[in-house]
């Protein structure tokens, strides 16, 4: 496609999901989380995925949608880093639920990239941790994306969980894609509620202090009851990882790899 093609293309199909999500917010911005699941795989048949991290509270959503769409594919971003206890949890949640599993990991290896660029985490600039992020999250979330042909994405972040996802709606546009959120308005207790009711497996690290868990070295258990979750989370340097934040590029377009690390 020619360039000039390709970007009146990219720039109708962003109108086009902005449209769309301001739409779907009119009309189920007051709607339950089952409700807003019914409307995205209803009003928009075509190619949606759920994402998952396998997380302390992602039974809930996985429970949720597979009831409503089983075949939905689930999207799950491998790092290669994630603690032994988050990978018997996929795999029993997986049997459990029956999920449609779909696992990407990075085109790099955990070995190659700590031989090529080092313990990105263990670096004190911030550019370290978003490279890091960005090749072991971000860049195989997009392949994703592309591989499954994804149009809408939805998603279980909650608004009170970090800054930037206190100011989301419940459909937002992400790249060419229309992002939804079910989950947003819910609480604490409301994630505990709908645990209980239908009696789900918890993760084994929630009985050791963990309320949120991602990668091994970048999670810990949290230290007081007034901590932020997130406070637990990527040695307290950021609040996300960079995949649910705003992206202005299409997911088929190159993202920007992280340079070589120095060795002299």
């Amino acid at each position: 496609m020619p360039i000039r093609s390709a970007l009146d293309y990219h720039n109708g199909m962003f109108r086009l999901c902005a449209m769309s999500a301001a739409r779907f917010n009119e009309q189920h911005h007051d709607d339950s989380a089952e409700e807003v699941i019914h409307a995205a795989v209803s009003r928009f048949r075509s190619k949606p995925v759920l994402t998952t991290s396998f997380g302390i509270q992602s039974a809930v959503l996985l429970h949720m949608t597979s009831r409503i769409r089983p075949d939905i594919p689930v999207v799950w971003i491998d790092t290669g880093y994630l603690p032994p206890e988050t990978y018997r949890y996929a795999e029993d949640l997986t049997k459990q639920f029956d999920l449609n599993l779909q696992v990407y990991q990075s085109d790099l290896s955990p070995a190659r990239m700590e031989a090529i660029h080092g313990r990105l985490w263990e670096r004190s600039e911030p550019e370290a941790l978003d490279a890091y992020h960005r090749m072991r999250k971000v860049q195989p979330l997009h392949r994703a994306f592309r591989d499954l042909g994804a149009k809408i994405w939805i998603t279980g972040v909650r608004s009170t969980q970090t800054d930037f996802r206190s100011g989301l709606d419940r459909a937002v546009r992400h790249g060419v894609m229309c992002k939804i959120h079910p989950l947003l308005h819910w609480t604490d207790d409301d994630v505990e509620r709908y645990f209980r009711r239908w009696n789900l497996p918890r993760h084994p690290l929630e009985s050791a202090g963990y309320r949120t868990v991602g990668d091994a070295h970048l999670s810990r258990a949290t230290g007081n009851e007034d901590e932020p979750d997130r406070a637990t989370r990527f040695g307290g340097k950021r609040q996300e990882c960079g995949i649910h934040l705003p992206v202005e590029t299409p997911p088929s377009a190159p993202l920007i790899p992280v340079t070589r690390r120095s060795h002299g």
